[in-house]
């Protein structure tokens, strides 16, 4: 817990002005322990399914109904259901941003300042595998960590990008239906629990993040849909980088209208202030950290005129969506390596009991991927994902993704290794060891999908009865 007595006096003085008589419950807010969250991942579950086998003492997070406070002497990343992808664990304030955007299944949806994915995660599962999900970061670092949770959890229909909102704006205008900023901000809502956020405050503070955060609405607006929604959100408490910037988006923007919250949805919740219609989340009314919400609409009439996108669909020979060379699965001669992997390939989709459509399914250096309806190829932009990869041809062999296993169910492949919550070969596998068969489950020849409680958590390789393991390496438990 942060000391109080480490906060920066101008800090303070604002908080003071902005609180007014809650100040003092706010500054003992301080000496409360902080409440850790998770959030159900409902592609894969319901959250009273999840309750029925979950091992911690959960309470429910009032404003999401598959949000879960939870023990902070627990510890779920370490279970076996997080690597299953059945949750994300995130502050339980941070979850109102993706909660409050009324995403619908089949929308086309931005998230421009994604990473780590907690948001965009969520988004993901109120799309229910309908539409697309462009999840952007401009920091390619964070990106990959992005991308990371975003195959954990099983979302396939996805774009992870890596772009500054500028470039993506010149892409896609006027393109998406929903979008969510949650902006770079300078963080007060945080200080309760990160002391780094404190210091950074001294160096670069609301003066320097207002500006940003204006430029990335500026872009947001101009790839919204006439009568498309966005959600603008910070983790601090400054009017210049809260109220302020949504008048100024007003004021800028006349195609834009702001939605009134209920505040109601949300217990503990308070008004904008000086701009009614917002949310402002405080520690000292509820458990959670520090956070500003504010849903604006573009209106259907008066938006301005902008140019058609760069992007065109890609005919054979053309551009794949991350600017190199890529073919689809027929249709091109190849070496007989190549054909082996094909007919692999091939095989493999087959095997699953899922309807492919192979006009979406693009191979680009050996990776081979399976593109969400409404993504146009011939992009210039660096993806670090578009849609699902399916796997990798290596040296005339096809190799099924990690990616694959997490957005797969047990039912859709032929060949399971279903392990229960009492088998220690659960940890094994975690680990990157080889896993032996009992006699009933055995022999296995070719790729096993190894799941956990009926949830997948990867690939491994048959050989009668031992299983050579395929988890990737990079997720392995230490």
């Amino acid at each position: 817990m942060t000391d109080v007595k480490m906060l920066p006096k101008d800090f303070l003085a604002g908080m003071k002005e902005l609180l007014g008589k809650e100040y003092d419950q706010y500054i003992k807010s301080y000496e409360e322990e902080w409440k850790p969250g998770l959030r159900v991942n409902t592609l894969k579950l319901s959250p009273e399914e999840f309750l029925e086998f979950s091992p911690w003492k959960l309470s429910p997070v009032p404003w999401t109904k598959n949000g879960f406070y939870y023990d902070s002497q627990d510890r779920p990343s370490r279970h076996p259901a997080y690597f299953a992808g059945l949750y994300y664990l995130q502050e339980p304030s941070a979850m109102t941003p993706a909660a409050m955007l009324p995403v619908e299944p089949g929308d086309k949806v931005l998230d421009v300042c994604a990473a780590p994915g907690g948001k965009s995660t969520e988004l993901a599962a109120k799309l229910k595998g309908e539409g697309l999900l462009v999840s952007n970061d401009i920091s390619y670092s964070r990106a990959r960590a992005l991308l990371k949770n975003l195959e954990l959890t099983g979302a396939a229909n996805i774009a992870v990008v890596s772009e500054d909102p500028e470039k993506l704006a010149e892409v896609w205008p006027e393109f998406f239906d929903k979008i969510l900023v949650d902006a770079p901000c300078s963080g007060e809502g945080m200080f309760r629990r990160d002391d780094d956020m404190v210091k950074d405050w001294t160096s670069r503070g609301p003066e320097y993040y207002s500006p940003i955060q204006r430029r990335i609405l500026e872009q947001a607006v101009a790839m919204l849909k006439p009568g498309g929604m966005l959600l603008y959100s910070t983790c601090t408490f400054s009017r210049l980088e809260d109220e302020d910037n949504v008048n100024f988006l007003l004021e800028s923007h006349p195609e834009m209208e702001l939605v009134p919250f209920n505040l109601a949805s949300v217990p503990g919740s308070a008004d904008g202030i000086g701009l009614n219609g917002c949310m402002r989340l405080f520690p000292h009314r509820m458990k959670g950290e520090g956070h500003f919400l504010a849903l604006l609409r573009k209106k259907s009439e008066g938006s301005k005129k902008i140019p058609t996108p760069v992007g065109h669909p890609a005919k054979p020979g053309e551009r794949h969506p991350n600017r190199a060379e890529s073919r689809k699965i027929q249709g091109k001669k190849s070496s007989a390596s190549e054909d082996t992997g094909l007919r692999e390939l091939e095989a493999f989709l087959r095997s699953c009991r899922i309807s492919w459509e192979k006009e979406r399914m693009f191979i680009h250096q050996e990776h081979v991927y399976y593109l969400p309806c409404g993504l146009e190829t011939g992009l210039p932009l660096r993806f670090l994902r578009t849609g699902l990869l399916i796997g990798e041809l290596k040296k005339g062999r096809f190799e099924p993704s990690q990616a694959l296993a997490m957005a797969l169910r047990i039912e859709k492949y032929p060949v399971v290794l279903n392990l229960s919550e009492e088998d220690e070969r659960v940890a094994r596998y975690l680990k990157g060891e080889t896993i032996s068969l009992l006699p009933e489950e055995g022999p296995i020849k070719g790729w096993c999908l190894v799941a956990y409680r009926g949830f997948p958590l990867g690939w491994a390789k048959g050989n009668n009865m031992t299983l050579k393991n395929k988890y990737y390496p990079g997720w392995r438990l230490q």
